[in-house]
């Protein structure tokens, strides 16, 4: 299956919760009906309110400047105010780059660093996983496995060892060897904030002291949390600010409204989506295809 074709088969469920609605509600006629009809389907499909209102806001000038009056205009008209929403000024990759990999238990963070590994692999980029997860029982073992599935390096220690310590002497042996990628695994568990807060702040200070590289902070959610993705979103963006977005499982969820509520509000795009189970599936995102595939 080609890249388009995978987008749009697992954005499915999201394409027939949204445009199913708005295409039961649209009658020709953009008026206040029309607009408050428009404002409960996006709500109801994991759009937040903020984005909500650009969205509208966006589809109400682009409709009086073009007078819409059929569906396929409206279509045009809706995917341009998307669009704006997620147009975020965003760095390009450079290289050598630590990549440390934030999010909480269960969202399948473990699966998408080894993702991440077979396309920076596909890309030519040699790739060094560094086990920083030691809390988890069983994290390092997951890793390795993906490791060796995807062909790549780790580091890695026994469960329960220091993650500052790992952390250390994965990035000492990333500059040994000349890695173009470091993807740092980390815990994930929010029971005790401080503590969790304490284990990346101590992450960061090895990171900046060990590596002279460029560095990013990503954060692995689960797409079909809807909402709570976004608190999570706050609750890391406190402790790591965070650069980009990795959204999975977006194939098993109809609640794919949910990128625009990532991106309105925090303004940190989304940089992967993640859309089935292979290790080919985690695909980068392209706003364009993602809007093209829901409308």
């Amino acid at each position: 299956m080609g890249f388009f074709s995978k987008i749009f088969a697992g954005l499915k469920k999201t394409k027939d919760a949204l445009f199913g609605k708005i295409s039961a509600i649209f009658h020709g006629e953009l008026d206040d009906e029309f607009f408050e009809d428009l404002e409960y389907s996006l709500i109801s499909s994991d759009i937040s309110v903020n984005a909500t209102t650009e969205i509208i806001d966006n589809v109400k000038k682009i409709s009086k400047k073009k007078k819409i009056k059929t569906i396929d205009e409206f279509k045009d008209a809706l995917r341009e105010a998307m669009a704006e929403i997620l147009e975020v000024e965003d760095e390009e990759e450079s290289y050598p780059c630590a990549y440390t990999i934030v999010g909480v238990n269960g969202v399948g963070k473990t699966t998408a660093i080894g993702k991440l590994s077979k396309n920076f692999k596909s890309l030519g980029k040699s790739v060094l996983m560094v086990a920083g997860d030691t809390f988890r029982a069983a994290a390092a073992d997951q890793l390795t496995e993906w490791s060796k599935r995807a062909g790549v390096r780790i580091v890695k220690y026994q469960e329960g060892a220091d993650p500052g310590a790992v952390v250390y002497d994965g990035l000492l042996s990333a500059k040994a060897k000349h890695e173009d990628v470091v993807l740092i695994d980390t815990a994930g568990r929010l029971q005790n904030k401080s503590n969790l807060m304490e284990e990346l702040k101590k992450i960061n200070k090895v990171i900046d002291k060990t590596w002279d590289g460029a560095r990013k902070n990503y954060i692995v959610l689960d797409a079909t949390t809807g909402q709570n993705a976004l608190s999570q979103v706050e609750i890391f963006n406190e402790i790591i600010p965070l650069d980009g977005i990795i959204l999975t499982k977006l194939d098993g969820t109809a609640k794919g409204g949910v990128v625009f509520s990532i991106v309105k509000d925090y303004n940190i795009p989304v940089k992967y989506i993640g859309i089935g189970e292979g290790i080919d599936d985690l695909q980068k995102f392209d706003a364009k295809a993602f809007i093209d595939s829901i409308i």
